[in-house]
């Protein structure tokens, strides 16, 4: 037997949302349940908690499994190339 959940969205008027909307946003964040806020009775918006982080490590490493790294980084870029300088 599978046990299921449902949980009923709360809603509130946006006039009083707007009056405790910090603490709306704290009770969000800490219940994990959507508060749905109405207008004349339609929703205009939803607030919902965040998702998971997308990286935990930041920018540092965020193209580790784009790139590839081919021939020896650690020679010196000048011995790779041959300049050709004229005087002038």
């Amino acid at each position: 037997m599978t046990m299921v959940k449902i949980f009923v969205m709360e809603t509130m008027a946006v006039s009083k949302f707007k009056a405790t909307c910090l603490a709306v946003l704290q009770q969000v964040r800490r219940t994990g349940q959507p508060v749905r806020i109405t207008r004349r009775g339609e929703p205009v918006a939803d607030v919902v908690p965040p998702g998971p982080p997308q990286r935990p490590d930041g920018w540092l490493g965020a193209l580790s499994d784009r790139t590839r790294i081919t021939g020896d980084i650690t020679v010196p870029s000048s011995d790779l190339v041959t300049w050709d300088v004229e005087d002038a």
